[in-house]
C-alpha cells in the first residue's frame, strides 16, 4: 500500500547537507537534478550512481497516483473484507512453515513475531508476486522534484543513487509508484542501512530472496521499537454505554481500566486485570468492530499512515497467528466521499484542522468529528455519520 510515512526509513531523522542546493524542488529539472548530483556526490556517491541520476525523468504517472489514494476513502469493514482474503491467509500460514526458520531467526534477533512480518508482507506484494513496475529512479526524482513533499523524498533518491553506484541494485530496478522496492516494499534508505543477508549468500537481495527480505522487514520493525512478548491488536466486545470520548488513538488505559467499564474479550471473558496500556479503536463507531490497540500498534502506524491500513495489516497478523475473523456487527452508516467532503468543509468552517477537504477520514477528521459530538450530545466515538452532518 502507498500512504505511506512512507515506510521505516521516513520515521528516521533526516537532516539536508549543506551541499544540497538551493533549489529543493520544482522548477527546470535539469537544473534541479544537477543540485540532486552535487549533493550526492558530496556524500560520497561515485560514478556509476551519478551516470545512473543522468537517466532520471519525470513520469506524470507517478504524480498522478500520489494524488489520487482513493483507496482510503474505504470504510474498515470494505478495506479489510477484500485485503483479508482466503489466498492471503492460506499462503501466509504456508510461507510461515516454509520459511519457519527464517522467521525464527526474525523473532529471535529482533522480537519481531512472524505473523507480523508474513501480514506486511501479504498486503504489500502478495508474498512478492506483484512488486510494482515503476522506473524506481523516475518515481523517486519525480516524488523529490514536486514540491509536496520534497524533503521526505530526496533523501530517498540519494539513497537509491547509493544502492546503484555499490551495485546493490542496478539503475533498471523498478517497484512501487512510491519509490518502495522488493518483496515488502522497504524504501532504499532501509535497502541501504538496515538490509540483511538471510540466505546466506553474501548480498542482500529485497525483490528475489524472501528470507532478505524478512530479516530486513523484522530489524526495521525492532528498531521501530517493537516490544518483544507484547500483543499489537485483541479484538474485544464493548457494552452499550462507555464514555466514549475515551476511545480512539489519543486516550490510552490499563487493560485493568477498560474491563471495569465492561470492556471484555471477543470471546466475553475478562480482560486481564493488569496495567498493560491499551487504547479502544472504533474504526466504525460504537455500533462497529471494536479493538484494543497496545504499544507495539504504534509500529504500524511508522509503516502507514492510515488507521484503516494498519488495522487491517494488524488483524490479518493476528489471523495468521490463529484469531478468529472480526466480528462486523451493525454499525450506524457511514458518509460516502462526497458527503465526507462536505463534512470535512463544515468542521474546517468551524475552524478545525482537518487536514484537507479530500473526503479521506484520517486522525484530524476523527478528532474533529469528535469534538463536535460532544458539542451535540452524541456519542463521541469520532465516527462521522449522517445523523452528525444534519446536525452541523
Amino acid at each position: 500500500m502507498d500512504l505511506r510515512t512512507p515506510l521505516f526509513g521516513l520515521a528516521l531523522a533526516f537532516g539536508m547537507p549543506a551541499a544540497a542546493s538551493a533549489q529543493q524542488c520544482g522548477g527546470d529539472f535539469g537544473a534541479w537534478r544537477a543540485g540532486v548530483e552535487a549533493e550526492a556526490a558530496s556524500q560520497g556517491v561515485g560514478q556509476r550512481g551519478l551516470s545512473a541520476l543522468s537517466q532520471a525523468r519525470l513520469d506524470q504517472n507517478v504524480l498522478s497516483r500520489d494524488r489520487a489514494q482513493g483507496v482510503f476513502t474505504q470504510n474498515f469493514r470494505e478495506f479489510a473484507g477484500r485485503m483479508i482474503n482466503d489466498y492471503r491467509l492460506t499462503h501466509g500460514r504456508a510461507n510461515l512453515q516454509k520459511y519457519s526458520d527464517t522467521f525464527a531467526r526474525a523473532e529471535s534477533e529482533f522480537g519481531v513475531p512472524g505473523p507480523v512480518i508474513a501480514s506486511f508482507w501479504a498486503l504489500e506484494t502478495d508474498f512478492g508476486a506483484v512488486q510494482g513496475d515503476f522506473s524506481t529512479l523516475n518515481a523517486l526524482a519525480t516524488l523529490a522534484h514536486d514540491c509536496r513533499r520534497p524533503e521526505l523524498f530526496r533523501p530517498e533518491l540519494i539513497a537509491l543513487l547509493k544502492l546503484i553506484d555499490q551495485s546493490v541494485v542496478d539503475a533498471g530496478v523498478t517497484g512501487a509508484w512510491a519509490g518502495e522496492i522488493g518483496q515488502l516494499q522497504m524504501l532504499p534508505t532501509d535497502y541501504l542501512e538496515k538490509g540483511m543477508d538471510g540466505d546466506g549468500d553474501g548480498r542482500v537481495d529485497l525483490k528475489g530472496s524472501a528470507p532478505d527480505a524478512i530479516l530486513t522487514a523484522a530489524r526495521a520493525i525492532g528498531e521501530l521499537g517493537w516490544k518483544p512478548g507484547q500483543p499489537w491488536l485483541d479484538e474485544v466486545r464493548v457494552p452499550a454505554n462507555l464514555p466514549w470520548a475515551e476511545t480512539g488513538l489519543i486516550s490510552s488505559l490499563p487493560r485493568s481500566a477498560w474491563s471495569r467499564l465492561g470492556v471484555t474479550s471477543r470471546s466475553g471473558e475478562p480482560l486481564p486485570a493488569d496495567e498493560l496500556p491499551a487504547r479502544l479503536i472504533l474504526p466504525m463507531g460504537h455500533k462497529g468492530p471494536a479493538f484494543l490497540a497496545y504499544d507495539n500498534f504504534d509500529i504500524y502506524l511508522e509503516w502507514n499512515q492510515s488507521l484503516i491500513y494498519t488495522l487491517t495489516a494488524a488483524h490479518l497478523a493476528a489471523r495468521l497467528a490463529g484469531a478468529p475473523a472480526f466480528d462486523p456487527r451493525q454499525p450506524e452508516p457511514g458518509l460516502e466521499p462526497e458527503a465526507m467532503k462536505l463534512l470535512q468543509q463544515k468542521l474546517a468552517d468551524r475552524g478545525y484542522d482537518v487536514g484537507g477537504i479530500d473526503g479521506i477520514l484520517g486522525l484530524n477528521t476523527r478528532l474533529a468529528v469528535r469534538q463536535e459530538q460532544l458539542r451535540l450530545g452524541l456519542p463521541a466515538d469520532g465516527w462521522p455519520t449522517p445523523t452528525l452532518l444534519a446536525n452541523l
